[in-house]
């Protein structure tokens, strides 16, 4: 990745504040230039004039209303924005049949000939299209095949999150130090929620590295994670939130992807870490920060080189020192006092490379510090652990490959599962 640094830091980043990626009230930071963007089943492209003939194709497995995909919207209108290309953009777009059919609609209705879709689920069918269409860049997030599929114009791409989530955990930490220090808790009743959609490598190393940046700051802290078994579903995230709370979870904290955790949070008055954006807009007096991947530096950089007919990585990993990772702004009204602070001295040590958040002297498992362990990397389909990704103390999480593989359950977390 160094030899893309360059690129990447000269490009233009807006940090969000918003629920994924805008202004607070979710809209993209609209740009002069303006191109097509569709509903997949709704409306048709509006096309307007864009500064070159190239066009892009964005697939999402929801709309707007879910932060996930909306953080993937609004980077995908301001990259393309800043570099006058067009766009469209289909959502709601199912991890089946659908989504191959919605990349050969971009292709040979739309003229796309870089494509990328958001969700783990549509890898299969985008690798079809990438076979059927060997002139288009197909691009994928969150996948685990591209780095030995051997197809040209496949890729997949992510960003070192768990540095973000960790961030956003040194946060809880702090609050949860507050809290006992004013007596609304002990110390052995700092118990964290997390409300999970399955249990992935990719939530968790999510939830994983968030307690860990908890327990950097509060040592008796302990987490209970309760999964939806769905990205999307807003009555059972707001439900499953409320469980964890009533089980004795005093702040709470999601992968998952609306409004349901926060608000569930605001309406009992229990401290709130979302995902993917800030969620202040339904939790003013809860929400403390959110960790988010910044999408903007990679689809400027990946389009860039389609359109210049140049290569770009097969598998590609942003991190904090490429504009990837980005935590909200703190919101003083519910956070601790000094989180900035702490905050600014933490992520200076991840620049620095002084820190790692998976640094096997900070965790156990099964009582015991992980010395080794074979991670299923090249996900052949076997489940069979093939790579050692534990060397100088630490786990090597999304160096091998972009999209997360860490899947261990670490002492002081309990799966309480649907």
């Amino acid at each position: 990745m160094k030899k893309f640094l360059s690129i990447v830091l000269a490009l233009v980043m807006v940090l969000s504040l918003a629920a994924c990626g805008g202004s607070e009230d979710g809209s993209s930071a609209a740009a002069d230039t303006t191109a097509a963007d569709s509903q997949a089943d709704t409306e048709a492209p509006s096309e307007s004039a864009a500064t070159s003939d190239f066009k892009a194709g964005f697939i999402c497995l929801h709309d707007e209303q879910s932060t996930y995909d909306l953080n993937f919207i609004n980077a995908a209108k301001e990259a393309c924005e800043n570099l006058g290309v067009a766009y469209v953009i289909k959502t709601g777009i199912d991890e089946s049949e659908q989504c191959l059919a919605a990349a050969e609609e971009l292709v040979e209705d739309e003229g796309c000939t870089y494509i990328f879709a958001d969700s783990f689920g549509h890898e299969p069918y985008i690798m079809q299209a990438a076979q059927e269409y060997p002139d288009v860049q197909f691009v994928h997030a969150t996948g685990t095949h591209a780095h030995n599929a051997g197809i040209a114009n496949f890729h997949n791409a992510f960003a070192a999150i768990y540095e973000g989530r960790y961030l956003a955990g040194v946060a809880a930490g702090l609050k949860l130090n507050e809290m006992i220090a004013a007596g609304t808790i002990t110390a052995d009743q700092a118990k964290v929620g997390y409300v999970g959609a399955y249990n992935y490598a990719e939530v968790m190393s999510g939830y994983t590295s968030w307690f860990l940046g908890v327990r950097s700051q509060c040592p008796t802290a302990t987490m209970e994670v309760s999964y939806t078994s769905s990205w999307y579903d807003e009555a059972a995230e707001y439900e499953t939130a409320k469980a964890l709370i009533s089980g004795g979870c005093v702040l709470i904290s999601q992968h998952a992807d609306s409004m349901g955790a926060p608000r569930a949070c605001e309406e009992n008055n229990v401290p709130n870490v979302s995902y993917n954006g800030s969620t202040v807009s339904v939790g003013p007096n809860t929400f403390i920060i959110s960790s988010r991947i910044n999408w903007v530096p990679f689809f400027e950089y990946s389009i860039t080189a389609t359109m210049n007919g140049e290569a770009f990585d097969a598998d590609w990993t942003g991190t904090i020192a490429t504009g990837s990772v980005e935590v909200t702004e703190v919101n003083e009204a519910a956070a601790a006092e000094g989180t900035q602070a702490k905050l600014d001295e933490v992520k200076a040590a991840f620049e620095a490379g002084t820190l790692h958040v998976f640094d096997t002297k900070t965790f156990t498992v099964g009582g015991s510090e992980l010395t080794s362990y074979l991670a299923d990397v090249d996900d052949d389909g076997t489940f069979t652990g093939e790579t050692e990704v534990v060397s100088d103390g630490y786990f090597h999480e999304s160096e091998y490959r972009s999209a997360p593989y860490f899947n261990l359950l670490i002492d002081g977390i309990t799966e309480l599962g649907n």
